[in-house]
């Protein structure tokens, strides 16, 4: 189950992030970020295992992907910010 979510502002920036994850063997999915965290109704996301996750971070911040934030799925299917 993909249950973290890593926000990105474009297409191309969630692209170059799902690449980079790719290659390092993280599995991940692109789509539209969900309206419920998204302040301007437009973004994209990429959605990670929670194995995954802190190694894609890593990944992400150590290669100056442009993720703004994490997110993860929490009681309900609720988003809530997380900081790692």
């Amino acid at each position: 189950m993909f249950d973290y979510y890593l926000t990105f502002r474009s297409v191309t920036g969630a692209q170059h992030g799902a690449r980079l994850l790719e290659r390092a063997g993280v599995s991940c999915l692109m789509g539209r970020t969900p309206k419920s965290i998204s302040a301007n109704g437009c973004g994209y996301v990429l959605r990670v295992r929670e194995s995954d996750i802190r190694h894609a971070a890593a990944i992400l911040r150590e290669s100056g992907a442009p993720y703004q934030r994490i997110y993860q799925t929490g009681p309900g299917g609720a988003l809530e910010e997380m900081l790692l």
